[in-house]
């Protein structure tokens, strides 16, 4: 069985509508795929309603937070999506993302980067922009050569000329609502140092006996050394280990199913989850 639980579609920061999503993981022979888009669960109807026989989904979504000043993820599954205290708190993260982005090419104009509001927008869609659209706009410019290379302290990454600040949820108080939710918390790529300040592991200790029940370890953004220290830590904290291949499409050069979940901790997941379950498809329309 092969498991890829990390994964985005357009109706935030990918490149794939959620049916294309679907299809395409049943095409690159995964077995289950999660849908996590940030903030959002608007992309279930449409990924479930193209769901392929033989390849089933966890709906689930990728939660804004920050700890301490840093930036973190915190990856959601099997909640119900109708629960009012999460579903309140993920539309204000979500609400917050227009004025930030709209803020954020305010500040690449004042330093000279002809980008405009309406380039951006055109990118997102329909989609909750965020940095990955505005870094797609200085690709398109030919300020930067991918939007990997936007995420440096020159332009996106935290702390950077053109970073803006959003509303982001304490991530205690976000397990506390996934949980009420009845859904399932796992802690994304912790260790992904390029994308700047990283979460001590501390305060990932302080947040697994809140109720954190896993963390992301095997990650396109996690080197050798990083995993194996990732996976002692996980150990220590009895925490649950996934891999995911953080798939945006064409946005990001990884591959679907690149890294992947072991089917026990997948198994362990559902069992955990008690606001949804995974749907397994029909044929798709």
């Amino acid at each position: 069985m092969r498991v890829d639980l990390h994964c985005h579609s357009t109706a935030s920061d990918g490149t794939d509508t959620p049916a294309e999503l679907v299809r395409n993981a049943a095409a690159a022979g995964l077995d289950v795929v999660a849908l996590t888009d940030h903030d959002t669960t608007r992309g279930y109807g449409e990924a479930i309603a193209a769901l392929p026989a033989g390849l089933t989904l966890v709906t689930g979504a990728e939660l804004s937070c920050r700890i301490d000043g840093v930036s973190m993820h915190l990856l959601a599954y099997l909640f119900d999506p109708e629960e009012p205290e999460l579903l309140a708190e993920r539309e204000l993260v979500r609400d917050d993302r227009v004025p930030r982005a709209r803020g954020m090419v305010a500040r690449l104009q004042e330093l000279g980067v002809p980008i405009t509001w309406e380039q951006v927008a055109r990118i997102a869609g329909d989609g909750s922009v965020g940095r990955p659209h505005v870094a797609t706009a200085l690709v398109e410019l030919g300020v930067v050569a991918s939007v990997d290379d936007a995420f440096t302290g020159d332009w996106l990454a935290d702390g950077g000329r053109a970073y803006v600040p959003k509303h982001e949820t304490d991530p205690f108080e976000a397990i506390r609502l996934v949980k009420g939710a009845g859904g399932v918390t796992v802690f994304a790529h912790p260790g992904a140092s390029k994308r700047g300040r990283t979460v001590p592991e501390s305060a990932i200790a302080e947040m697994a006996a809140a109720g954190l029940d896993g963390i992301e370890v095997d990650h396109m953004d996690h080197d050798e050394d990083t995993r194996v220290r990732l996976r002692g830590l996980a150990a220590d904290l009895g925490l649950l280990v996934t891999g995911s291949s953080d798939y945006h499409g064409s946005r990001k050069m990884v591959a679907l199913g690149e890294y992947t979940t072991d089917p026990e901790v997948y198994g362990e997941i559902t069992r955990r989850a008690t606001g949804a379950f995974p749907v397994p498809g029909t044929g798709g329309i």
